[in-house]
């Protein structure tokens, strides 16, 4: 069963476009990441308000993507970037069941 979560957050006016350029970066560096399945930003409906939907093969590679060279200064980057934290919701397969 794969480690998947949806994260939503909201994003600070003023460093909407900060966000938008790292986010964009980071979609185009995690190919090259092993046990990456899937991972994808979104805007939500609600004005500065934006998820992102991050599959990996297990926990371990959720947490070694966290820490990579070219990584972790982006995530920096988002996270200074958020009003707030976030809320992650984990995903499960349906036939898998839950956790």
């Amino acid at each position: 069963m794969a480690y998947s979560f949806l994260s939503r957050f909201r994003i600070k006016p003023e460093r909407e476009a900060d966000f938008v350029r790292a986010a964009l970066e980071m979609e185009e560096l995690v190919d090259r990441e092993p046990g990456t399945l899937a991972f994808k930003f979104f805007r939500l409906g609600e004005p500065g308000m934006f998820a992102v939907y991050e599959s990996f093969v297990d926990e371990a590679a959720d947490k070694a993507h966290m820490e990579t060279a070219h990584g972790k200064p982006l995530i920096d980057v988002m996270i200074a970037c958020m009003a707030g934290g976030y809320e992650r919701e984990m995903l499960y397969d349906l036939v898998e069941g839950t956790a």
